[in-house]
């Protein structure tokens, strides 16, 4: 397994009621997104509010913690800064609800959706191999937000982040000017095969041209003026070219734990290595492994894990020593300090 499987699906969303807010309250809608030109969306949006109703836990399942938020509260800003989220392979909007919650704590508003096909609630094979898809999704995210009379005067237009983690983080470099080599990546993947990375082409539509995809790889969107890559996956698939070429500034976040994977120096020090210095940031969380950026695990979830499939503890473990929660405020503070340069 290269990403995650989110195991409780029919948990992913229940809610606790909590004692009333104190200050630094987060609201919380639920997004679906109609078709349009593009395929349907479901999601959800963390924003700053003044509002002190009782809360509740969104997020929040037998295996992992949630977040306390006012559901369906005024969103109390204007003009403030906007961070879309892109999950992982099978993940979903959850798994960075950790940090949507501590960025809308601080003023930003943040969206995520799922990707039909690579979601936790859709593994549709079809969907899956639509590769260019995934950063369409995020442009579709975009357009819905900024055309939306509740949402589109609370945004500054002209500051808006693409966060993404494992799959996800390919998926926003794209965003960016990165741009799929499908003849660089078989050709590396016979040099370092790896059935977690490797393994994905067929799934992913990567190994042969699909009949729907684009005649241009290039799914760059300029109202992306910059962008976090949370341990992605698949950096190898994209052309040395391209990633040259970017300009937006990138902070690259890498977990230093090998968990089977390939090393994070093959993925996120791909990207490091390819980018122009002046653009990007580049730093690895040696305690950290791939799930660490993930959710935070309640106490007994490795054991529920592994009783549902043998292996699925690993998204529960951390590096040798190192706390979850410890972790996720150095990768908070990481990207505030980037976002706010």
């Amino acid at each position: 397994m290269y990403y995650q499987r989110v195991l409780f699906t029919i948990f992913c969303l229940s809610s606790l009621l909590l004692q009333p807010a104190l200050a630094n309250s987060v609201g919380f809608i639920p997004l679906y997104i109609e078709a349009n030109a593009i395929r349907p969306l479901e999601g959800a949006m963390w924003y700053p509010t003044d509002e002190t109703e009782a809360k509740v836990l969104i997020g929040d399942n037998p295996a992992f913690i949630g977040v306390p938020v006012i559901q369906n509260a005024s969103i109390d800003t204007k003009n403030a800064p906007l961070v879309v989220l892109s999950h992982g392979y099978r993940g979903n909007w959850r798994n960075q609800g950790w940090l949507a919650y501590s960025l809308a704590q601080k003023g930003y508003i943040v969206a995520a959706i799922n990707h039909p096909g690579t979601t936790s609630f859709n593994h549709n094979a079809s969907q899956a191999a639509q590769w260019w898809q995934r950063p369409k999704d995020m442009s579709h995210l975009l357009d819905h937000l900024l055309s939306n009379n509740s949402y589109r005067n609370k945004i500054d237009k002209q500051n808006i982040t693409a966060i993404g983690h494992s799959l996800g983080g390919w998926t926003v470099m794209q965003l960016i000017g990165a741009q799929l080599d499908r003849t660089a990546f078989k050709r590396d993947c016979q040099q370092y095969p790896n059935s977690r990375t490797c393994g994905l082409a067929d799934e992913l539509g990567l190994s042969t041209r699909q009949d729907a995809e684009p005649s241009s790889h290039s799914l760059s969107d300029p109202r992306i003026k910059r962008v976090v890559s949370l341990d992605l996956g698949l950096a190898r698939s994209f052309s040395t070219t391209s990633l040259a070429s970017v300009s937006q500034p990138t902070l690259i976040l890498a977990a230093g734990v090998d968990i089977g994977d390939l090393p994070q120096a093959m993925e996120s020090g791909y990207l490091a290595k390819h980018m122009g210095r002046a653009h990007r940031r580049y730093k690895v969380y040696q305690n950290a492994t791939h799930f660490s950026f993930i959710q935070a695990c309640k106490p007994n979830a490795v054991t529920l894990l592994e009783a549902e499939k043998q292996g699925d503890g690993i998204i529960c473990q951390d590096g040798r020593g190192a706390q979850r929660s410890t972790l996720h405020q150095q990768i908070i503070d990481d990207i505030v300090q980037f976002l706010a340069d």
